[in-house]
């Protein structure tokens, strides 16, 4: 008995070793490959540290990137670094501002479009799928038109609209909870708001005189005009709070792209997931339309970018999303400042001008598979 013991408790021997080589071969490719996705987003991070200097240099001024990069310094460490005052008024309260709110923003757009798109299934999902956009412009419009604000003062365009993309918002949301939040309601009740503002605010058009149509109009072509250091505290405060709750979802959204009722079988609700990162991308999206105005498709090419670059692991491609929506949306705004001068032209405008060859390469791939697979 023994003699037929031997050979298959060595046979299992090898087999459990043979295993565990295969499955350290395999971790082994897990952290290689996610070395090269964080060196690259690293390198990304980079590109943009240096975009920023170089941006700031475009116009009429006449800087060096050498000299943006002091100037900055000499604020932090004014003993080291000398700052000419032209430079620091320039630099630090007038492009730096402007910048700074486009990274922010574009983060934003990106980290929502991309949550959107898992949550939802859908390639088009974006941060104005919901038509939170749509609901923030008709808030400016009743401003506009008939003064009808929360506040006034500089800040009336701005809590306006953050109240009026909060109240679409919330109700998706709850129209949502009524009927079950699967992402097909989302979608239809995201459709279905974003017609109705549409059309109020095209009501409040028709109503307007010509310098509140003027106002309207610009505030719907999107701009990164509105940032300011005096402005930062409330969006950055929004950042801090959302930005760490979209990012600890991303294991549930992994586990979502296989469908709800298997996600649910590893423990995960999906519509409770559904309704939670919704909600929190909302608040974000809303509180920088508020801002900026309405700007497209950066919530929509920022994570099909990510995906084709990092793939489809939500842990890394969320704040992949986030990092090339922020280098695209200042790269636009630079284009949009410059490519005409001194003529600038609405950084919304130019984001779809760049953004809508992207969108139909993407839809002339033609891919059979799914794009969240």
């Amino acid at each position: 008995m023994n003699s037929s013991y031997e050979p298959v408790s060595e046979a299992a021997k090898n087999h459990r070793q043979k295993r565990s080589e295969k499955l350290i071969k395999v971790q082994k490719e897990y952290r290689r490959l996610l070395g090269r996705k964080i060196a690259f987003l690293t390198g990304i991070v980079l590109l943009i540290t240096f975009a920023v200097a170089y941006i700031i240099t475009l116009g009429p001024l006449g800087m060096t990137i050498p000299q943006v990069y002091e100037t900055l310094l000499a604020r932090y460490l004014p003993g080291i670094f000398n700052m000419d005052e032209v430079f620091e008024q320039v630099v630090w309260n007038i492009r730096f501002p402007r910048i700074i709110g486009g990274i922010f923003a574009g983060f934003g757009f990106g980290i929502c479009g991309c949550v959107m798109q898992a949550v939802l299934k859908n390639p088009l999902a974006s941060p104005f799928t919901l038509g939170i956009s749509s609901g923030a412009h008709f808030g400016v419009a009743i401003a506009a038109v008939f003064g009808v604000a929360i506040i006034g003062g500089e800040y009336l365009l701005i809590a306006n609209a953050f109240l009026f993309a909060m109240l679409c918002s919330l109700f998706i949301v709850s129209l949502a909870a009524l009927k079950g939040a699967t992402s097909e309601t989302l979608i239809l009740a995201g459709i279905a708001v974003n017609y109705l503002f549409s059309s109020l605010s095209q009501l409040m058009a028709y109503f307007a005189n010509d310098e509140q149509l003027r106002l309207m109009s610009l505030w719907g072509m999107g701009d990164l005009s509105a940032f300011s250091w005096s402005k930062f505290g409330l969006f950055v405060a929004i950042f801090v709070i959302c930005t760490p709750i979209l990012l600890s979802k991303a294991r549930d959204l992994n586990l979502m792209t296989i469908g709800d009722d298997s996600a649910l079988s590893l423990g995960v609700n999906a519509n409770r997931v559904r309704m939670v990162t919704m909600m929190v991308s909302s608040v974000l999206v809303a509180t920088i339309v508020c801002f900026t105005g309405t700007i497209g498709f950066i919530g929509l090419v920022a994570p099909h970018m990510a995906r084709m670059l990092i793939g489809t692991d939500h842990r890394i491609l969320i704040p992949a999303s986030g990092i090339l929506g922020a280098c695209l949306l200042i790269c636009a705004d630079a284009v949009a400042m410059n490519i005409i001068g001194p003529t600038i032209i609405p950084t919304g405008i130019m984001t779809a001008l760049l953004g809508v060859p992207f969108f139909l390469y993407l839809v002339l791939k033609g891919k059979r598979k799914e794009f969240w697979q």
